[in-house]
């Protein structure tokens, strides 16, 4: 029962997130599955594709398509891109050592927080000139 209540409480964050910034996947369920449950690194990036591969954004993108803000066109792009690459960075995920994969995931998401930070502060200062 602890473990499904662990569950409910990943998917509700990596949800609300992912609705509201549009993260959730890599940057709430994998740590959250490696951290709180004691999965290796590869069953929690397995196990967080497969709940990517579900319909789970469905109400999200709803809201989103309803204030015409998706650009469907450049969102199949992606999304075909995003296929083939999640093909060819599994396989090269699989070929390395765990402890490179952590080591790998923990700098990306580093640096994208960095960036994130660094530009969100810039506009806060152009906003108040």
């Amino acid at each position: 029962m602890q473990e499904i209540a662990i569950l409910l409480g990943i998917g509700t964050v990596a949800g609300v997130l992912s609705g509201f910034v549009g993260v959730g996947g890599g940057i709430v369920i994998v740590p959250a599955l490696v951290y709180m449950l004691g999965f290796s690194q590869f069953q929690a990036q397995g196990t967080s594709l497969f709940v990517l591969s579900m319909p789970v954004v469905a109400l999200a993108l709803y809201n989103y398509a309803k204030a015409g803000n998706v650009n469907w066109k450049f969102g199949l792009v992606v999304a075909g891109a995003f296929v083939m690459g999640g093909f060819i960075g599994s396989k090269l995920a699989l070929k390395l050592p765990e402890a490179w994969v952590k080591i790998i995931f923990g700098a990306i998401m580093a640096y994208v927080a960095a960036k994130m930070l660094w530009s969100g502060f810039q506009g806060i200062s152009h906003h108040e000139s």
